[in-house]
C-alpha cells in the first residue's frame, strides 16, 4: 500500500512529482479551477436599473464591467426613490474593481453621512448595489455567493407563506388555506390589523376596541383550526397599534403557541417593544424597517425581541445581513428575514440564510401571484414544497426572464438603459 507519509507529503509539496502542492502550483490550480478569467482585474463600466411591479415596486440594478459580465441586484423600494440615488452613486463606482465589495460599500455609506446614509432610501439603494456586486463577484470567480460568505450551514431554506388576511366570512378562505397546506409549507403568516374594521371608532388613534380585538383573535383561531398541526402560524400587526392594544392582543394569543407575533407596536420605540415582550409569552419579532447593524444593536442590547426580521433587500445588503445575524447570534436570537421580492432577490436572501447558524424561516409573499413567480427567472419555479434549495451556480445563480418581466415594468421607468 502506498501510504502518504509526512516526509513524502512535504517532498511532493517542495516540487517533486508534479509539483502541484507547491505554492505556485497550488495557486495556479486554484486560479484555473475557480475562475475562467484567471482572477481578472475587472473595472466597473456602467450601472443601469429599472422598476418592476410585483409586491410594491422593487428596483432592479445591474453593474456592468469591461470583461462582459454583470451583477444583478434587487432592493425593496415601494417609494420609487432608489433609481435616482443609484444614479448619484455612479461617480463612486465607475472605474472601480467590483470585487472590493466591502470597500465600495463602506466608502459609499460614509460619504453619504449628510445625505441620509443612516437608513431609508439611501441605504435601500446601496443595498441593491451591494447585492449586484456579490452576484458579479460570484460570477467572476465561479462560486455561489454563500461560499463567499463563509460556506453553507444548510442546503435548503425553510419558507413561510404570507397568506395575508383570512376571515371566517370569506367564502374562498377554506380553499385558500387548503391550497397553502397543499403546497407543502411548514409555516404561514396572517395579518390581523385592519384599519377598516367596522368596530373601529377612531381612524387616527390606534387603540383597538374590544370588538376589534375579538376580530383579531378570531382570525387566528380560524386559521389555527384549519391548518394542519404540523404547520406553524405567525401573526403580523404591522406596527399599527399602541402599547395598550399590543399587550392585550399578545396575552390573548398565548394559547395558540405562535411561531411569532410581528411588530405589535412600531419598532422605532425599542423600550415599548421590550415592554410588550416582557408582558407575554408569545415570541415577539421585529425589524423589517430597521437598517444596518446600528439599527439592530439597541433592539438586541435591550432584549426587545425574541426574533429579528431584517429585510435583506433594504437593510444594507448581504454581508450586512450576515453581520446582523452574527450580532444576534451572540444573544441567542434567531433571524427570520422579511422578504417580498422576486425570485432573484429571494435567492440572494437564501444565500445569506444558508450561511448563518441562527436562521429560522424566510418570508414568501407570492401566493396571489404564482404565475409571475414561476416565470420571473429562466430557471422556472425555484420553490420546492415549502423550501427553496440554495443555488450552487456562480453568484446568485438565477437569470431574469426578460421576455416575461418586461410586462411587469413600471411605465415611464428605464429598462437597464
Amino acid at each position: 500500500m502506498n501510504h502518504c507519509t509526512r516526509r513524502r507529503f512535504f517532498s511532493m509539496a517542495a516540487g517533486g512529482a508534479a509539483g502541484v502542492l507547491s505554492l505556485p502550483g497550488l495557486s495556479q490550480a486554484l486560479q484555473t479551477a475557480v475562475s475562467p478569467y484567471r482572477r481578472p482585474k475587472l473595472k466597473i463600466t456602467d450601472i443601469k436599473w429599472t422598476y418592476v411591479r410585483t409586491h410594491g415596486t422593487p428596483c432592479h440594478v445591474r453593474i456592468y464591467t469591461d470583461q462582459g459580465i454583470y451583477g444583478h441586484g434587487e432592493c425593496t423600494d415601494s417609494a420609487q426613490g432608489a433609481g435616482a440615488i443609484i444614479e448619484s452613486f455612479k461617480r463612486m463606482f465607475i472605474g472601480q474593481d467590483p470585487l472590493n465589495v466591502e470597500a465600495l460599500w463602506e466608502r459609499t455609506r460614509t460619504m453619504g453621512i449628510f445625505a441620509g446614509a443612516q437608513a431609508g432610501q439611501y441605504v435601500t439603494a446601496l443595498t441593491g448595489m451591494e447585492i449586484a456586486l456579490w452576484d458579479l463577484a460570484g460570477k467572476a470567480v465561479g462560486l455561489p455567493i454563500y461560499q463567499l460568505l463563509g460556506g453553507k450551514v444548510r442546503d435548503r431554506i425553510r419558507v413561510y407563506c404570507d397568506s395575508q388576511t383570512l376571515r371566517r366570512d370569506d367564502p374562498k378562505a377554506k380553499d385558500k388555506i387548503a391550497h397553502i397546506a397543499g403546497l407543502g409549507f411548514t409555516a404561514c403568516k396572517i395579518d390581523i390589523d385592519d384599519g377598516r374594521d367596522p368596530l373601529r371608532w377612531d381612524r387616527v388613534n390606534w387603540t383597538a376596541s374590544n370588538g376589534e380585538i375579538d376580530h383579531m383573535i378570531d382570525k387566528v383561531g380560524f386559521m389555527r383550526e384549519l391548518l394542519p398541526r404540523r404547520v406553524d402560524l405567525a401573526v403580523d400587526m404591522h406596527g399599527r397599534y399602541d402599547m395598550t392594544t399590543a399587550k392585550r392582543v399578545a396575552k390573548e394569543l398565548e394559547p395558540f403557541k405562535l411561531l411569532f407575533l410581528e411588530e405589535p407596536v412600531p419598532a422605532e420605540n425599542v423600550d415599548a417593544m421590550r415592554d410588550v415582550r416582557e408582558s407575554c409569552h408569545v415570541p415577539i419579532c421585529c425589524g423589517e424597517n430597521v437598517f444596518l447593524r446600528h439599527g439592530f444593536r439597541t433592539i438586541l442590547e435591550k432584549r426587545a425581541a425574541d426574533i429579528i426580521m431584517p429585510d435583506i433587500q433594504k437593510c444594507g445588503g448581504l454581508l450586512e445581513a450576515r453581520k446582523i445575524a452574527d450580532m444576534a447570534h451572540t444573544y441567542y436570537v434567531p433571524m427570520a428575514p422579511h422578504c417580498v421580492v422576486s425570485p432573484l432577490g429571494t435567492m440572494a436572501s437564501c444565500h445569506v440564510c444558508a450561511a448563518i447558524p441562527n436562521f429560522l424561516v424566510l418570508e414568501w409573499h407570492w401566493i396571489e401571484n404564482l404565475e409571475n413567480w414561476r416565470n420571473f427567472v429562466k430557471e422556472g419555479d425555484v420553490f420546492d414544497k415549502g423550501w427553496i434549495p440554495v443555488s450552487d451556480r456562480p453568484g446568485i445563480g438565477l437569470e431574469m426572464n426578460e421576455e416575461h418581466v418586461r410586462k411587469l415594468q413600471v411605465p415611464g421607468t428605464p429598462w437597464f438603459s
